[in-house]
């Protein structure tokens, strides 16, 4: 409905020419390569492949298309992520389809866009960064690694992450091994807790395995 609702009210805007509707961040990456958009909207919490790394993949195959993220998190994990990971503005989902437009257009020239309350959370940010002292570097995973954090954070199985990616549960095994000795975690409850920290996932996972079966939950 919120798709749907956004294109009813962006199509009403003569200078913005939609192109193409992705469901998830699979979606998104095979669009943004195929129809090569000026600007990208995607929302942050999505099945599969959350906006982070699908904003990181469009922005490492086409360094031209624009990044806004929509989202109903506020969180600075999530902003700063967002904005780690190549996109030109975060706006938060109460806001007004004005503020939408505005940055849009604000994107599109090349600018830098933030709704008003997120502001304090990035100057936050760039003060902390550039304060003496040493940097701790996190651990570098790999776009595949990535991906299954968050399939894993989000309940899915070793099986099901397997049939999901076209890989063996061994080779699954395998990276869910590599990536907890590489962030030096124990377990998926911690490995869960990093990816909502780093934004690889959020609170409101799409898929949560319920008796056995895969089972959605879905906000009122």
């Amino acid at each position: 409905m919120m798709r749907d609702g956004l294109r009813s009210l962006l199509a009403r805007e003569a200078e913005f020419d939609l192109v193409g509707f992705a469901e998830d961040g699979h979606g998104a990456v095979k669009l943004a390569r195929e129809l090569r958009p000026d600007v990208l909207v995607t929302d942050l919490a999505m099945p599969g492949l959350n906006g982070v790394e699908a904003i990181r993949r469009i922005r490492a195959e086409d360094s031209n298309v624009r990044l806004l993220c929509l989202s109903m998190h506020s969180e600075s994990q999530m902003v700063l992520a967002v904005l780690d990971a190549g996109a030109s503005g975060y706006i938060v989902k109460d806001c007004s389809f004005e503020e939408l437009t505005v940055a849009i257009r604000k994107v599109m020239a090349n600018q830098i866009y933030l709704s008003a309350d997120l502001v304090g959370i990035v100057v936050n940010e760039v003060r902390a960064r550039a304060a003496p002292g040493p940097q701790i570097q996190p651990a570098q995973l790999t776009p595949r690694e990535r991906e299954i954090v968050q399939l894993l954070s989000e309940g899915y199985s070793t099986q099901q992450i397997a049939d999901r990616l076209h890989v063996s549960g061994k080779t699954v095994a395998t990276h869910r091994e590599n990536i907890l000795r590489k962030l030096k975690l124990e377990g998926i409850a911690a490995l869960t807790r990093y990816a909502l920290r780093e934004g690889l996932s959020s609170l409101e996972a799409p898929c949560r395995p319920v008796g056995g079966k895969r089972g959605k939950v879905r906000s009122s």
